[in-house]
């Protein structure tokens, strides 16, 4: 077992080098470092990355998800820790809920499902805007991880009464339309790591009772070759795959089935795996803004890594749905008619509704991905500029 080193930083524009000596707290004082250290210990003294990071995150009552409901908003004023589209306008739920409409026309449904659904505000807007348009949905239900969300939710929501329904878990079967806007991205991954020519798998050890990194020899492997001789960190993401194919069971075990849409930040495996891209992607969100070190006040910052699409792709058809398309942000945004707004014509140019779909704000680097049971139908949102080719 070789401690030290650490996952490598990238924004949204760059990727640089992380220290390696960043400090890390003691573990005895809070409950979360306390539980972590626990699961260290039962599991022999080392920990991998992904239960860590599930544990961080999620732990209930007391990971970065279930402490409280305040980690996504507009400014670090409040508390937040970033946002996320729906926060920034209201015409992006509007925007998606276009193409909502013509799914639940394709597949016959009129249920809805939002996996991981924030404060409640994209599950707003689609909804006003199917409403507007006389679109019927008898149903929306949210599955979402974090109780301390559920509050904030079901505040916004409340005016939709009955048609808004919370569960802990998937149903055997369901159908309908699903959505989930940056959820995958928060789904715990592995890291791996190429140290002199050897794959590791890096996890988490004790040290002098602080976290600490460490790697153990492994035949985990990222799914492209990785060019070249130098030192290689990157991520691979079993869970977020895992998840895509258990939803297409769920709809596929339906007797109608349905599509679904997946919106985040993220690249087509050969992006992802691009030998220059070695430090990996993975990064954490505090107070608006992007550091790394996630062994560091766990539990008070969003730990997260970037999507590989062309896995997701994989993992969808092999469990039997067909691809709608895959496009950026902004192009699938622009196809279901985001220029045509009114709203727009009352908002500067520089207004919040332009960070959405600018190359160097979200229109790029945020990707959506639609899938469907049966027979592909024209989606509406992968009209013009579908990259389904470069997955």
């Amino acid at each position: 077992m070789a401690i030290g080193g650490g996952p490598g930083i990238a924004d949204n524009r760059c990727v640089t080098q992380t220290p390696t000596s960043l400090p890390t707290p003691a573990i005895t004082h809070d409950p979360l470092l306390a539980l972590i250290q626990r699961a260290i210990t039962q599991a022999g003294g080392w920990l991998p990355f992904d239960r860590f990071m599930a544990l961080a995150l999620y732990a209930p009552g007391l990971g970065y998800y279930s402490r409280s409901a305040g980690q996504i908003g507009a400014f670090p004023a409040g508390g937040s820790d970033f946002t996320t589209a729906p926060e920034i306008s209201p015409l992006f739920g509007q925007t998606l809920a276009v193409q909502v409409a013509q799914a639940l026309q394709a597949t016959g449904t009129d249920e809805l499902w939002e996996f991981g659904a924030g404060t409640g505000a994209l599950a707003l807007q689609v909804l006003t805007a199917l409403q507007a348009t006389g679109q019927p949905v008898r149903r929306y239900t949210i599955v979402d991880l974090s109780g301390s969300l559920r509050g904030r939710q079901q505040e916004t929501l409340a005016a939709f009464g009955d048609t808004v329904r919370w569960a802990g878990e998937l149903p055997d079967a369901l159908q309908g339309v699903v959505l989930g806007n940056e959820v995958l991205d928060a789904m715990p991954v592995k890291l791996v790591a190429r140290l002199q020519g050897v794959w590791h798998e890096r996890g988490v050890a004790l040290h002098d009772d602080q976290l600490n990194w460490a790697d153990v020899p492994t035949d985990l492997r990222p799914p492209l070759e990785i060019d070249g001789p130098h030192n290689y960190e990157t991520e691979i993401h079993p869970q977020a795959e895992a998840f895509i194919a258990t939803v297409a069971q769920r709809l596929l075990a339906s007797e109608k089935g349905g599509a679904a849409f997946f919106i985040d930040y993220g690249f087509p495996e050969t992006e992802y795996y691009h030998p220059q891209r070695h430090m990996g992607t993975l990064i954490c969100h505090q107070a608006h803004q992007a550091g790394g070190n996630p062994l560091a006040e766990v539990g008070r910052k969003d730990i997260t890594a970037h999507v590989n699409f062309t896995g997701l792709a994989v993992a969808a058809q092999d469990a039997g749905l067909s691809l709608l398309g895959y496009t950026s942000q902004a192009r699938f945004l622009l196809n279901c008619g985001l220029l045509s707004k009114p709203e727009l014509l009352e908002q500067s140019i520089s207004g919040r509704t332009l960070l959405l779909v600018n190359e160097h704000e979200m229109g790029e680097l945020f990707k959506v991905m639609g899938f469907c049971t049966g027979q592909p139908f024209d989606a509406l949102g992968f009209a013009a500029g579908d990259r389904s080719h470069r997955l």
